[in-house]
């Protein structure tokens, strides 16, 4: 990839590791790391400045860090006080709020909003359009389809917001909506287009609007007949238990 160096800007006080390629137009900010061998593609903006920059003279910005072998792509925002992992990658135009913490190998997909104040396990995906309220957390390999909403107020306005928990190896189907204080449990599957407001243990498959249990994952098959969960047994591209070369 060639980038032009134009309108580059870098602050003095980030640390950019080795190897690392910077596109066009795009903003470092202070008190910023990027790890070796990564990619910060044209306009992007990392260690933006949070609200408090705008009417505090004191103001200092957040340490905000960026592991090893990143992919972001055009028009990322990621603010500052946020922490991501190695073998981050990005769609375009991700927004990533302050107080965001990311594990490794995650894939964050395009116009996707996460709002801040928030945890995300190892390995998660989330496909494009999602939205992460504040206090979403997010266990291991939790994948995330399209147009999924995340909300932390079952009554809004709230000034006591708590968002959804999701539990490692869950999947999140398409233009489905989690809301408030809720528990997700692992290996879950919500099925597409579903509201959810309660909780759910492991294994459940939960359907509906509003949601219901539907059974237990471990008993959907294939047409082959075949168990389709938990799908860590079936599913293995870019996993680390992969054996693909």
């Amino acid at each position: 990839m060639k980038f032009g160096g134009i309108n580059v800007q870098i602050s003095k006080n980030a640390t950019i590791g080795k190897n690392v390629r910077i596109g066009d137009n795009t903003v470092i900010y202070n008190n910023v790391t990027i790890g070796d061998d990564s990619v910060i593609a044209n306009n992007c903006i990392i260690g933006e400045p949070i609200a408090t920059y705008y009417s505090s003279e004191d103001y200092q910005n957040a340490t905000t860090i960026i592991g090893k072998n990143a992919l972001i792509r055009s028009h990322a925002i990621i603010y500052a006080g946020v922490t991501i992992g190695d073998g981050f990658q990005t769609g375009h135009r991700v927004t990533i709020r302050e107080e965001s913490v990311i594990g490794d190998q995650c894939g964050i997909g395009t116009n996707c909003d996460l709002q801040g104040f928030l945890t995300v396990g190892n390995h998660c995906h989330l496909h494009s359009e999602v939205h992460l309220c504040q206090y979403s957390k997010l266990g291991d390999f939790v994948f995330i389809y399209p147009s999924v909403i995340l909300a932390n107020d079952k009554h809004p306005p709230t000034t006591t917001a708590k968002g959804p928990s999701i539990g490692s190896y869950a999947q999140v189907g398409i233009q489905s909506s989690l809301i408030g204080d809720i528990r997700i449990g692992e290996n879950c599957l919500v099925a597409a287009q579903s509201l959810v407001t309660k909780d759910f243990d492991d294994f459940s498959f939960i359907l509906g609007s509003p949601a219901k249990l539907k059974g237990d994952v471990r008993n959907l098959l294939s047409d082959d007949g075949k168990p389709l969960y938990p799908w860590k047994e079936r599913f293995s591209r870019g996993m680390p238990w992969s054996t693909e070369s």
